[in-house]
């Protein structure tokens, strides 16, 4: 049976530098739109990502929306390009505050933005407002990276009613990509301001990247161990909770992408 899948990438590559994450990205929505499934993917549009020469544009009618996070008004921009060999398009979540500086998610220093739970909490609500715009009803919502980490917590609350999302599966998918401190003590606020009113909400008192993925693990209704080394912890809280998972595999192996296929029917 085909599904409507919609993917929420942290990075793809080729518009952005090579890595597991973004080279699973980019293989999986082009293997999963080869096996009959409809794909819609969205990631950030950083700022270091070449608009010209990957050609893209703004979808006028898509943009324009002002989205409120902490209190603060922020413009959503929304522009699309497509991989011509993948035959796919990539929708990008862009706002000047957010994603106008020359990097993704860390300053010249290696040093984390303090900002990036305001980048994430926007980049969530742009995604499922666009979405909504497109009036496209997805039946799996699979997130890579913990930059999408707000979308499963989004979906199971603030859009919980909403006819698009009501049936929605939430897969996420865990890889090697820990951040060393935690993100802004204000960003559990910054949840709960956005409607959601949870006893998890705990868990982002010290919002770490462990906390942030026991965290987000309550939403999802399947796991994916997208690396080899992901977080020891975080994997066997992953197993501790008895939601499916998709264990770890190589990316070479002949059934891989059968494998996710059998997955997403799994937990439906």
């Amino acid at each position: 049976m085909a599904n409507k899948i919609l993917y929420v990438c942290q990075e793809i590559t080729p518009y952005l530098p090579e890595t597991e994450e973004s080279r699973l990205c980019r293989s999986l929505i082009q293997a999963m739109q080869e096996r009959g499934n409809e794909i819609r993917t969205f990631m950030p549009r950083y700022g270091c990502i070449n608009e010209r020469r990957h050609q893209l544009h703004e979808v006028i009618r898509l943009s324009g929306m002002n989205l409120i996070i902490d209190d603060n008004d922020h413009q959503l921009i929304i522009k699309v390009a497509s991989i011509p060999a993948a035959r796919v398009q990539i929708y990008f979540i862009d706002n000047d505050d957010y994603f106008s500086r020359k990097a993704v998610l860390t300053d010249p220093d290696q040093k984390y933005f303090p900002d990036n739970d305001e980048r994430a909490i926007f980049f969530a609500r742009g995604v499922l407002e666009t979405v909504k715009k497109l009036r496209w009803t997805p039946s799996i919502v699979h997130c890579h990276g913990w930059f999408s980490a707000v979308v499963p917590v989004y979906l199971k609350h603030v859009f919980a009613d909403d006819p698009i999302f009501r049936d929605v599966k939430v897969v996420v998918s865990l890889y090697n990509e820990a951040f060393p401190e935690p993100l802004d003590p204000g960003f559990r606020d910054k949840i709960e301001g956005e409607g959601v009113k949870d006893k998890n909400l705990d868990l982002l008192d010290l919002p770490s990247y462990e906390n942030l993925c026991r965290f987000v693990m309550h939403y999802a209704d399947g796991v994916v161990a997208a690396s080899p080394d992901v977080d020891p912890k975080v994997i066997e809280w992953a197993r501790k909770s008895e939601k499916p998972i998709l264990e770890y595999q190589n990316p070479e192996a002949d059934d891989f992408f059968d494998n996710y296929n059998r997955f997403y029917e799994a937990i439906q």
